[in-house]
């Protein structure tokens, strides 16, 4: 995202007028009622931006202080989240309002879509019934076309379950699903809406989108 994120951080980038992590606040469902946010990079502006209540959501604040990867970043939650079920996102993606309303419906569940290019992404393998029985981070050789979309429902159970070391030296959240789900039925619901946001080509694609959709 450079240059544009040297002094801003990605999750504060506009798209039609409005921030990426307010698109993600505002397609959660109405159930979430509290959010904790894991800031790195830049994370005191998005502190600043957001404050400690938004939008009526209590906010509580946790600092990555190394690129570890997003089970690391999930792990930090743990005093937070206890046993409870919640959802898990990330920041800097737009995603549906009404997708992200089924998945909350779920115990265990993925956000998935169908792409034409799955290597970027974490690739899902379902049965019929749309139960996962495999996920696999940025494989060379997918095994389908459908992917994570990054949303998941999770709950504490989540904790007993340990990522590998990634090659890039991070330790994915998918990593830790793929354990879990040996033992514990997940499921992929279809995302309603899901316009990753990697560069700032993606920016424009994604104004062009909304400007059409909503405006």
């Amino acid at each position: 995202m450079l240059p544009l994120t040297r002094d801003t951080p990605k999750p504060l980038l506009k798209v039609c007028g409005k921030t990426l992590i307010e698109h993600a606040i505002d397609a959660l469902p109405p159930e979430v009622d509290e959010l904790i946010l894991v800031v790195g990079y830049l994370g005191d502006k998005i502190q600043d931006f957001l404050g400690n209540n938004f939008q009526g959501k209590k906010i509580n604040y946790i600092r990555q202080k190394e690129k570890l990867g997003t089970a690391h970043a999930l792990a930090l939650c743990r005093s937070f989240l206890g046993e409870d079920k919640f959802m898990m996102l990330y920041a800097d993606d737009i995603h549906g309002k009404e997708g992200l309303c089924r998945l909350a419906s779920r115990d265990l569940a993925i956000s998935i879509k169908e792409v034409e290019d799955p290597r970027p992404f974490g690739v899902v393998t379902m049965d019929e019934a749309h139960k996962i029985i495999d996920i696999e981070e940025k494989p060379e050789n997918p095994k389908s076309h459908m992917v994570s979309t990054g949303p998941m429902v999770l709950d504490g159970r989540i904790f007993e379950y340990e990522a590998e070391k990634s090659k890039s030296g991070e330790y994915y959240l998918t990593s830790a699903i793929s354990k879990m789900i040996k033992d514990h039925a997940f499921f992929g619901e279809i995302s309603s809406e899901w316009i990753p946001v990697g560069c700032p080509e993606d920016l424009v694609r994604a104004e062009k989108i909304l400007s059409e959709k909503f405006y």
